[in-house]
């Protein structure tokens, strides 16, 4: 499905670069930041156990947001990647693009006939023929 960088044309290069750095604005925004583990109930223990707790959430998170901004692969192997990319997609109303290509992986590491072929169906009507409801154009 993908065959490098210089495939693309330039419009997409450049939409590749602006995507990047919009989403540098993370590392700069700690707020915007997501937060490993930090869900869920907070254990009982000293007030000072949690708080480094929530200092090594945070810098694994950074650590990870660095990460996606040496390498897009990166960011699109992390769960909290994904979700950050898919909020930012929003925003330019083009989340469809991201959901095609999370199924197409999914479709890539199947292994049973029925459910490839039921896979490949609703991947078309969903997101390849004319006048689907989320088509993804070229």
């Amino acid at each position: 499905m993908c065959r490098g960088v210089a495939a693309l044309p330039i419009t997409c290069l450049e939409r590749a670069k602006e995507l990047k750095s919009r989403l540098g604005i993370l590392l700069h925004k700690p707020e915007l930041a997501h937060r490993i583990g930090a869900a869920g109930k907070l254990q009982l223990g000293s007030r000072q156990r949690e708080k480094e707790k929530g200092k090594r959430a945070h810098r694994d998170s950074s650590r990870e947001v660095l990460e996606w901004r040496e390498s897009f692969d990166q960011l699109l192997k992390s769960k909290n990647g994904v979700t950050a990319f898919h909020t930012f997609l929003k925003t330019e109303f083009s989340e469809e693009n991201l959901d095609f290509w999370l199924a197409c992986e999914d479709f890539k590491k199947t292994r049973s006939k029925t459910k490839l072929a039921s896979k490949a169906n609703r991947i078309f009507e969903e997101f390849v023929q004319s006048e689907a409801p989320r088509e993804v154009r070229a």
